[in-house]
């Protein structure tokens, strides 16, 4: 039996909005939720080359919440806490895209998409273990995430 997928969003309208998700994915929770912190409400286009940019490591990401023993960033206006989480943001493009994908399909205007939503989730943890001497083990566990955006279409 395959699991039921819901939205975190309720009020949406179908003809200004399309949604994407992104399931099970292999990045980390902490840097997907600053991430999708960091390009929330921006256009699709600025948050796609805000991104590219976080993956050639020209513009760094602020962590707001997860900063413990985070370097400083002098490029982050009225934060200090930054990082680079590259994965992360190629992952989110590719959502970006499959959002501007949906939306050119359904007849909006793709230059006119704000991001309204980004929100994520703990997915499903994969259980491994590394053998290790005399016999013990150690635990190699990986952290599954669940990516939502919700874009709408703004009048210019």
């Amino acid at each position: 039996m395959s699991p039921t997928w819901r939205y975190s969003i309720k009020e949406t309208d179908p003809d200004r909005m399309v949604k994407v998700a992104g399931r099970d994915l292999r990045v980390s929770p902490k840097h997907a939720r600053e991430v999708c912190k960091a390009i929330k409400g921006m256009m699709t286009g600025n948050a796609k080359s805000y991104l590219e940019d976080v993956v050639a490591k020209k513009r760094s990401v602020p962590f707001r919440r997860y900063h413990g023993k985070v370097g400083h960033r002098s490029d982050i206006p009225g934060f200090y806490a930054g990082r680079y989480p590259v994965k992360t943001a190629k992952k989110i493009i590719e959502l970006i895209k499959q959002a501007e994908a949906n939306a050119e399909y359904r007849g909006l205007n793709i230059d006119g998409l704000k991001i309204i939503h980004a929100a994520t989730q703990k997915g499903m943890k994969i259980k491994r273990y590394i053998p290790r001497a005399f016999g013990r083990s150690s635990p190699r566990f990986q952290q599954l995430t669940h990516v939502e955006i919700v874009v709408e279409e703004v009048a210019k």
